[in-house]
């Protein structure tokens, strides 16, 4: 279990409110493949009761002190889920993401990331806030994203000149292709030596995986990406 200070400081902000109740670590600093300056801090946060008005306002103003200070260049990020609605896979929560507040859901990925390798640091463990995963819940969850925003992407090819996304969708498929296999989550970084791509890619990948400021070639890799994602969200929706 790794414990970064900054998202104990930001718990400590959370209790203060007064309303938030746990506060969950998900994503690679759950599953042990945090990289700094790389990796994104995914948490969750449960409230006794819906985020609205002056909860928001109360929010934003903790995550603008934390990004201009302790978290700043972190990307740190947090769903707030009204405790009353956990259990509603399809609602949407308001997201604290790169800078400001919107609303997505919970996805299943992320449900299971908690449940099977997340834990509190703030009141309780995801065990008991989330029912137990299965293994077929891994896989209807990777379906689910496959067959929904990737799906989205792979239709809109000039969205994969963007190299960000060209790398997120290379580990994304990856990941996907895993977990329908296997029903488990596998680490971005043990995605990209899976990624469907050449060996000088994934040496590229790798590197950046690693923080290194490496350049791949924007147009063959955008082709490269999006082809995959095709072929991956065809996979998908077959099975």
């Amino acid at each position: 279990m790794v414990r970064l200070p900054v998202v104990d400081e930001f718990a400590g902000e959370l209790a203060a409110l007064g309303w938030v109740t746990d506060l969950l670590v998900a994503g690679s600093l759950a599953t042990g493949d945090y990289r700094p300056g790389v990796s994104d801090l995914d948490l969750v946060a449960l409230t006794d009761g819906p985020v609205v008005d002056a909860r928001e306002a109360a929010l934003v103003a903790v995550h603008r002190r934390l990004d201009a200070d302790g978290a700043a260049g972190l990307h740190l990020g947090c769903v707030y889920v009204d405790s009353a609605t956990v259990a509603d896979v399809h609602r949407k929560h308001p997201t604290w993401t790169h800078g400001q507040l919107v609303q997505r859901i919970l996805s299943g990925i992320t449900r299971a990331e908690l449940v099977r390798h997340g834990y509190a640091v703030l009141g309780r463990p995801p065990g008991e806030v989330f029912p137990p995963v299965g293994d077929d819940d891994v896989r209807a969850a990777a379906r689910a994203e496959l067959t929904g925003y990737w799906a989205w992407a792979a239709r809109r090819p000039w969205l994969w000149l963007e190299p960000a996304l060209a790398d997120l969708g290379l580990t994304s498929m990856a990941r996907g292709r895993h977990a329908l296999r296997h029903g488990d989550l596998l680490t971005k970084t043990a995605a990209v030596e899976a990624a469907h791509a050449p060996a000088w890619l994934i040496d590229q990948l790798a590197a950046r995986r690693r923080g290194e400021p490496v350049t791949s070639p924007r147009l063959r890799t955008a082709l490269i990406a999006w082809r995959d994602a095709r072929r991956t969200v065809r996979g998908a929706h077959r099975r």
